[in-house]
């Protein structure tokens, strides 16, 4: 009898259990939290998320350490009071977790245009992140999940472009002979047509960082191998390849500075520089990127007045009168109530997002064919194709709506200080300027160039606060001395002191 007495409650037991363990699956598993995501998910996530990184770095620092822009309150970023800026930093390994999901999810499957695109995506966002710091995590980065490396090593930059410039070769070949269903391209809309633009793509960036490479490296071959041969190597052939983000009229999409309080985006102002060089070129791309000061367009002389970069608070406030006397950035790129008197409110699907310009390639071609680093075609050719091409591109952005006569005018090219004549090293300024405008609102992609060439001149302000030195890198996040402090000290100790001023191995 006291066998049966406790046989019935294990037994009870035992079948409670399996009632459990039948139900138990069914009932922790949430059915409205996946465990997967599909690459196309994944792909359209990333290129938002990158390209909105863009738009915030320019408007942060980009456009201001060029002296696009200048700021005229809270002025620390344009007196190079920097800070750790880590906003590349955490978008580009963030984002890198999910494309090593999408290289997982394709399992190595070359002939899958989501593993060439991935290629593409993975050596640009990694261009960025070691051109702002240099030295960074690159091999071991994304390993956390995959191989359990939480502390990855520090790349040396020869190593990053090494891998960049590899992995955009076997980008451009695997591309070539992909499928062509590609979902989740909103940058360029998928399908067959979408895949030959990521191939363009990969071999435009290639000749960006094989320029970039230029100074360590000799790059000859690898450059002329490409544009001789545009069948297997096909580039950027006009305006329709430009890699952009086109935003949507109505959120969660639309251009991200459309949330900026009034007072916050009027801080930023048109650089004096910026305006006083196309001022004298007479160049209509300047109503782009800034409107009349409003003080001019009450007394009835409307004229775009830009700001001298590096002021002190005081300074900025006050210059030329006060802020009705200086330009507010173009209308195009304005938030959403940052409209002038009697304005209506900005066409909301106007502004882009840049990644890579057909008038940028154009100028890369006319540096390398300058000095010699190609054979084909002509510099002047080139040149005067990208300075017509951001004409042609502004005009295409720019809405009617806003009755901006953008045209390049009849003779500009012929101007003694824009025709591609005279000295070598005059030809490579003119070459360098024109660029200069045409990279406005492209990440940091005109600072990264800068520092390459050192044209257009920048002079740091009055009121700088880096010993009248422009800043050539970021600092690394103060976040990496506790989480991967042996590794940071490492490269600390091949590349330099962790500061502004410390030049990365590729702009040496």
């Amino acid at each position: 009898m006291k066998l049966f007495k406790l046989t019935i409650p294990v037994l009870a037991v035992m079948v409670l259990v399996a009632a459990c363990t039948k139900d138990f699956a069914d009932t922790n598993t949430n059915n409205n939290n996946p465990t997967g995501v599909t690459p196309d998910l994944l792909l359209s996530g990333v290129i938002k998320s990158t390209m909105d990184q863009q738009v915030s770095e320019a408007w942060g620092i980009g456009n201001i350490v060029v002296q696009h822009h200048a700021k005229i309150q809270f002025v620390n970023e344009d007196r190079y009071g920097w800070t750790e800026q880590n906003g590349i930093w955490n978008n580009v390994y963030g984002n890198y977790r999910n494309l090593q999901n999408i290289f997982t999810a394709v399992e190595g499957n070359e002939s899958s245009p989501y593993y060439g695109v991935s290629l593409v995506l993975k050596s640009w966002m990694f261009s960025l992140v070691t051109d702002a710091y240099g030295d960074v995590p690159y091999s071991e980065a994304g390993k956390g999940k995959v191989g359990a490396i939480y502390q990855p090593v520090y790349d040396k930059q020869e190593d990053i472009y090494t891998g960049i410039l590899a992995d955009l070769k076997k980008a451009n070949e695997v591309l070539a002979t992909a499928g062509t269903t590609l979902n989740g391209d909103i940058l360029y809309g998928g399908g067959a047509t979408g895949v030959a633009k990521w191939r363009k793509l990969a071999n435009s960036l290639r000749l960006r960082y094989l320029l970039r490479l230029s100074k360590k490296k000799n790059v000859s071959a690898e450059m002329q191998a490409i544009v001789s041969d545009p069948v297997n190597n096909p580039i950027f052939t006009g305006n329709a390849d430009n890699a952009e983000l086109k935003y949507l009229a109505a959120a969660p999409n639309q251009w991200p500075l459309y949330g900026t309080r009034v007072g916050s985006f009027d801080e930023f102002r048109v650089s004096k520089t910026l305006s006083d060089r196309l001022t004298a070129l007479s160049d209509p791309r300047l109503k782009v990127f800034g409107r009349p000061t409003q003080a001019s367009v009450t007394a009835g002389t409307p004229v775009i007045q830009g700001v001298p970069n590096g002021l002190s608070d005081v300074d900025a406030l006050a210059y030329n009168g006060g802020v009705q006397g200086v330009s507010r950035v173009g209308y195009t790129f304005a938030c959403l109530v940052c409209n002038d008197n009697g304005q209506a409110a900005p066409v909301p699907d106007a502004p882009r997002a840049l990644l890579m310009t057909y008038a940028e390639l154009q100028f890369i071609l006319a540096e390398a064919r300058q000095k010699g680093f190609i054979t084909t075609g002509a510099a002047d050719t080139y040149y005067n194709n990208g300075i017509t091409a951001n004409f042609a591109y502004w005009q295409s952005v720019v809405p009617a709506a806003y009755n901006l006569d953008v045209a390049m005018p009849a003779g500009y090219l012929a101007q003694a200080d824009v025709t591609l004549t005279g000295t070598d090293t005059e030809k490579l300024a003119k070459i360098a300027l024109q660029k200069w405008v045409s990279l406005y609102f492209n990440g940091l992609e005109a600072w990264f160039d800068w520092k390459r060439t050192g044209m257009p001149t920048i002079t740091p302000g009055p009121a700088n606060l880096n010993n009248n030195k422009v800043p050539v890198r970021y600092i690394y996040p103060l976040s990496e001395q506790s989480l991967n402090g042996t590794n940071r000290a490492a490269a600390v100790q091949r590349q330099g002191t962790d500061d502004l001023n410390t030049r990365t191995w590729i702009a040496q």
